[in-house]
């Protein structure tokens, strides 16, 4: 079920626009963040190829670098064009192709570190002066920052679930694609950044944590080619000290697909699904185009905390309403009903009591964000204001009847739970 009809019990018929809209808002940002990062890929591809050549520089990117980033966004909204299909035929094939590249380079950089390669591994990130629950915080602080990462595709988990041919195929997916994938990709990273610190680095300065800049200490000119073009291609991902290095791949489906429909969603009969792709990349090129000028400045991490902040009381409230206040039953046929005297209609379409506790949660978990006196909480940033929205729904929905008591229409099941 698509994101924007999953929101209609909770936020009304038409309030489920509101949601959408912060979700999409949220994706085109990152869309454009990201599409920067595939074209530093690109952007090492060329310099390797052509010397590093020095040009003038707009906005803090060179020649090289605005072509690459060009380039970039123009392959993605050429594969939008072509359809779901060949996105994921196009998946298919990178999501593998960078699992052998990194293996490849593992290989390289394991060759050349020897024996030094696994010492390295243990002592690269450690630091003495944090201990004990200080270092626990700190851990779970950067975990925190990962499920905001993560967290905005769970949201339009929807949109992509429909897809799938059978129930099992969609579990075998998640399980394959997230704790396995995540698990080795985690080894990969650890192993290529403990190896490069000592044998490019000679075990001083700070760790090289971004892979291309990795590949481009090797001096190989056709690694450096292959490897950039793989990164471009599929998930490079997230780094040890909680720096994201996404691409093409991740970009289309956590950020370019879903504001496509959450547009389309706004305004249906003028904003047709391929319409409401364009304008994300619109907006999405100008964003990227002032990362390293403008937005970049902030930390990744602040951004990336701030805009889980946003998204994470959508999800608090989503699951609150479902699995408590409706105890997993909605009347489906209501969910695309205008009849004022509807389960899902509220005020005029709108379930104002939601938008408030949305909007109470979402501002604190900004602020813990911005805030110095939070600066401890900026790492929890996704996990409380989930937690407040959907304690912030309940409260003000607590006194509502399930849509299961308002209507005798058919319901759905608790197997058919919004995933």
């Amino acid at each position: 079920m698509p994101y924007a009809v999953m929101a209609r019990p909770s936020r009304g018929v038409l309030g489920a626009r509101f949601p959408a809209m912060v979700r999409g808002v949220v994706a085109i940002f990152w869309y454009g963040a990201q599409t920067y990062f595939a074209s530093t890929a690109v952007a090492l591809a060329f310099n390797a190829a052509l010397g590093s050549p020095q040009t003038g520089s707009f906005l803090g990117l060179d020649a090289i670098g605005w072509v690459s980033y060009v380039i970039v966004a123009l392959i993605q909204v050429w594969l939008f064009t072509r359809g779901i299909g060949t996105i994921a035929k196009f998946l298919n094939f990178a999501g593998p192709a960078v699992y052998v590249v990194m293996t490849v380079l593992l290989i390289v950089i394991w060759v050349r570190a020897g024996s030094d390669l696994l010492p390295a591994v243990g002592t690269i990130f450690s630091n003495q002066d944090v201990t004990g629950w200080a270092a626990i915080s700190a851990f779970v602080g950067v975990v925190g920052t990962m499920v905001a990462y993560f967290a905005a595709v769970i949201i339009n988990f929807g949109d992509f679930s429909r897809f799938s041919k059978t129930e099992r195929s969609m579990r075998i997916g998640n399980f394959t694609g997230l704790p396995i994938s995540l698990a080795f990709f985690t080894f990969l990273s650890l192993f290529i950044t403990a190896g490069a610190y000592v044998v490019f680095q000679g075990g001083t300065g700070e760790p090289l944590d971004n892979p291309t800049d990795i590949v481009a200490q090797t001096e190989s000119v056709i690694l450096a080619i292959v490897a950039a073009i793989t990164f471009l291609l599929a998930t490079v991902g997230i780094n040890l000290v909680a720096n994201f290095i996404p691409t093409v791949g991740i970009n289309l489906v956590a950020n370019f697909i879903p504001p496509a429909y959450d547009l389309a969603n706004l305004a249906p009969q003028k904003i047709s699904f391929r319409t409401g792709g364009y304008i994300t990349a619109v907006i999405g090129f100008i964003i990227g185009a002032l990362w390293v000028a403008v937005i970049e400045q902030i930390g990744l991490p602040t951004f990336v905390d701030t805009l889980g902040a946003l998204l994470a009381p959508l999800y608090g409230v989503l699951i609150v309403d479902y699995y408590i206040i409706r105890r997993s039953q909605i009347s489906t046929p209501d969910l695309f009903s205008m009849d004022p005297a509807g389960p899902y209609y509220y005020t005029r379409g709108w379930n104002l009591r939601a938008i408030a506790a949305f909007g109470v949660a979402a501002i604190f978990a900004v602020l813990t964000v911005w805030v110095p006196a939070l600066a401890g909480l900026a790492g929890f940033a996704w996990i409380i204001g989930a937690a407040l929205g959907g304690l912030f729904h309940w409260l003000v929905m607590r006194g509502q009847a399930t849509a299961g008591a308002q209507s005798t229409q058919q319901t759905t099941t608790p197997a058919a739970a919004p995933r």
